[in-house]
């Protein structure tokens, strides 16, 4: 417990003093004030197609009304910009998780049993690296089927890659440390050891991977929306991009359609990496005097 709250401590103190660690979770904070905020900060529903008496308000630029002004369908682009924060959020943050805690699992595992164990886990984490991300995503929900949830157990399936082989490596170093000897000599148990003395040394490796992930997450829906696989019944970032490419909105010069999503989705991808550039600093303490 002392390291977990020693680990703890080390990353809050980290991100109280990190410029591009504040930056990213400033920008997800933003983000997800917003979503928990959709329903009273969107004039409209983000479905809804407005008319006025007996006229839709097709194709209406910005104005007093219509702040990024509204679809070709009549619907509040505004509305639903600030709504497709929810399921960005949703599918950043769940596919995340699964990657960090799946990831970190098949490297503790690999690392300190190593032998047939990490052999055969390691071959399944080399299957994993051979199969091309975002195919296999559209691939299987297609065949799931389109919903956010379907497109977080596509990333989760895959995306722990990254995170398994490096945990891997730091476990192999860890295992070999004298407390770790001193543990085994008392009669610790292997799951003990695992999950009490070695997990927290590579607990900020395991966040360092999960904030990147959200960034590759979000970024994943948005594209796989965008190409026609995501919910009809979700707004999302990517399906406002979709709708605008497909409604010819660049070629009519309606930039307010497409631009915000775009930068929405450009900044929560951004802000994923900045907190892992920050990261680095927990991982390797000497870079801070560099």
């Amino acid at each position: 417990m002392g390291a977990i709250k020693k680990t703890v401590a080390g990353i809050s103190g980290f991100f109280r003093q990190d410029k591009f660690a504040v930056t990213g979770v400033l920008i997800y904070l933003f983000f997800l004030l917003i979503a928990i905020l959709a329903p009273w900060l969107a004039p409209y529903n983000p479905h809804e197609m407005i008319r006025e008496g007996s006229q839709f308000m097709f194709n209406r630029p910005p104005d007093g009304q219509f702040i990024l002004g509204t679809t070709n369908m009549g619907r509040d682009i505004f509305s639903q910009l600030v709504y497709g924060a929810r399921p960005a959020l949703t599918v950043g943050f769940s596919a995340a998780f699964f990657v960090m805690v799946a990831g970190t699992l098949v490297g503790l595992i690999a690392g300190y049993y190593r032998g047939k164990v990490d052999q055969l886990l390691m071959r399944i984490t080399d299957i994993a690296f051979g199969i091309p991300f975002t195919p296999f995503v559209i691939v299987l929900v297609g065949f799931l089927g389109p919903s956010i949830w379907n497109i977080v157990m596509a990333m989760a399936l895959l995306l722990w890659r990254d995170t398994a082989r490096v945990i891997r490596s730091q476990v192999l170093t860890v295992r070999e440390r004298g407390f770790i000897e001193a543990a085994r000599v008392s009669g610790a148990s292997d799951l003990r050891i695992i999950f009490i003395y070695i997990a927290p040394n590579i607990l900020p490796l395991s966040f360092l991977y999960g904030s990147l992930a959200i960034g590759w997450a979000i970024l994943t829906e948005a594209a796989v929306s965008f190409l026609g696989f995501g919910d009809p019944q979700v707004i999302s970032w990517g399906y406002m991009l979709n709708d605008a490419y497909v409604s010819q909105a660049l070629s009519r010069g309606a930039f307010y359609w497409f631009i915000p999503p775009g930068i929405c989705v450009m900044l929560a991808v951004m802000a994923g990496f900045y907190i892992g550039r920050g990261s680095e600093e927990i991982l390797h303490p000497r870079l801070k005097n560099n």
